[in-house]
């Protein structure tokens, strides 16, 4: 008789870890409680999404005893994929159980979760001033948790996950690999999440200046606060229906400089900010491509602007800057609505959205230094047809490239490829069957915003529009495509595979 092949994952030790993170991730809702409290808005929904959170987790927890010591790398993936799927039914809750007209349907509240903590920016919302302060800044708060991760944040705080922590981190954080600030896991996890929190301080702190000293009336500490919040991780949710547009100049200009810095590698940024070592910014190749991009990019989208007569002098410059760090580090905000301006602009806009800015930054999309190894990639192959002898390792920052990473981006990029061209054909049947007025290029940019986690996108779904037009079907598209987009697509496909449950 033919032996019985065991799982070569440990659900129980999963389950064990997937409920002491989410044990502890209802304990966010203190935050939101706290706004409740001080603009007397209802606090039980928070109350009520904490205890359901907490409680399953801890039940689930207790019901799998003894077996958080097994974890290890197939189980890390599986726990970062299930772990996201959790936050963003944990971010709907309160949506729920507020009511009201637009997120009380679960598949629009559950967007909108997802959205939040996979930090795309997408939004069902139509009337912003019916959710309640509380409800806004909650919206806020769960793009500014999972920019970071809530992975990272549990591997920070939490002794038990010293075994197994290097396996979740690295599925975790985006880019083809990790920079290590430390020998310990831990400590590298707190660095950064000390970083994070030290810019979303400093860019409060700026906004709200603004407010403090006349400069933009609109701008007090609530919104500071808000909109820090959904900058550094490159979230792009705003508490006003036409997003940064609504704000002051100066606001925008500060919001850019903090995108850009999201937009940043974060371990780079913590050797060349915290440590004091600015040259490792000039040495690094993928920083140094980062900049020439978007300084390309935002010249020519400033000049089709000035061009095309849509906007003159510094509001074409601004405009024009903005929007292209916006979609290059796949923050989403606006300060105009570009869907309005000319196709040439359009389609530089559609192009960027597969740009994304620096790995190992709050961003999304491909990833500057993907492309950058992909271009080495097609040189070589150039010079090595004139002379096949040539011998030509691939170097980054003088650092030979493993070749398995360099077939790792390869999938990795035909995998999105793949899931985008999947997606947008699914959007544009439902809507084409719905009547939904989206046309071939809308449904192309929203599959691409999606997968990107870049946000708005175009036609009906642009940065001062909706997805709320959108049938369910094509909403569970772009959950699924904001799901794999935000894994960064591998961890997500490795669990369809048979090698992946068998030994």
């Amino acid at each position: 008789m033919r032996p019985k092949r065991r799982l070569a994952v440990d659900l129980k030790a999963t389950a064990n870890l997937i409920g002491a993170l989410v044990k502890y991730l209802g304990l966010a809702v203190v935050f939101p409680i706290g706004v409740a409290l001080l603009y007397d808005d209802p606090v039980w929904p928070f109350v009520a999404t904490g205890a359901i959170t907490s409680g399953f987790g801890l039940t689930l927890e207790r019901a799998t005893a003894g077996a958080a010591s097994r974890v290890g790398v197939r189980e890390g993936f599986l726990v970062v994929t299930v772990i996201w799927l959790l936050a963003a039914a944990f971010a709907s809750l309160p949506y729920l159980f507020a009511g009201g007209n637009q997120l009380s349907h679960p598949v629009d509240a559950y967007f909108e979760g997802m959205s939040g903590f996979t930090t795309t920016g997408a939004t069902i919302l139509t009337d912003f001033d019916e959710l309640s302060r509380s409800l806004a800044m909650w919206r806020q708060f769960t793009q500014w948790l999972g920019g970071m991760g809530i992975i990272i944040l549990a591997i920070a705080v939490l002794p038990r996950l010293r075994v197994g922590g290097r396996q979740l981190l690295e599925s975790e954080l985006p880019g083809p690999e990790i920079a290590q600030l430390s020998e310990r896991i831990r400590n590298t996890a707190r660095r950064l999440w000390f970083l994070y929190i030290g810019l979303t301080a400093a860019e409060t702190l700026a906004l709200a200046s603004l407010g403090w000293f006349g400069i933009d009336e609109r701008m007090n500490v609530y919104e500071a606060l808000a909109h820090a919040f959904t900058t550094l991780p490159s979230g792009g949710f705003s508490t006003q229906a036409n997003s940064i547009e609504a704000f002051s100049a100066a606001a925008q200009w500060i919001i850019v400089v903090f995108m850009l810095l999201a937009g940043a590698n974060f371990a780079l940024m913590y050797r060349g900010i915290i440590r004091r070592q600015p040259r490792v910014f000039v040495r690094d190749e993928e920083f140094r491509l980062y900049l020439l991009v978007v300084g390309v990019a935002a010249t020519a989208l400033v000049v089709q602007l000035w061009s095309y007569g849509t906007a003159q002098g510094e509001a074409a410059l601004r405009a024009g800057i903005f929007q292209t760090v916006s979609i290059v580090t796949t923050t989403g905000y606006a300060t105009a609505d570009f869907a309005a301006w000319s196709t040439l602009s359009l389609l530089t806009i559609f192009a960027l959205m597969f740009a994304g800015a620096s790995a190992g930054s709050t961003s999304g999309g491909i990833k500057i230094v993907r492309h950058l190894l992909v271009g080495k990639v097609l040189r070589r192959e150039l010079e090595q047809t004139v002379s096949p002898e040539l011998v030509m390792p691939i170097r980054l920052n003088g650092a030979a490239v493993d070749e398995r990473t360099l077939r790792g981006i390869a999938a990795f990029i035909l995998l999105y490829i793949g899931f985008w061209a999947v997606g947008a054909a699914a959007i544009a049947i439902e809507s084409a069957i719905g009547g939904v007025d989206v046309g071939t290029l809308d449904a192309l940019a929203i599959s691409a915003s999606a997968v990107g986690n870049v946000g708005p996108a175009l036609g009906i779904t642009g940065p001062m529009g909706s997805f709320e037009p959108l049938g369910d079907v094509s909403k569970l598209t772009m959950v699924v495509l904001m799901w794999v987009g935000r894994l960064e697509i591998i961890p997500v496909v490795v669990l369809l595979t048979r090698h992946y449950w068998r030994l």
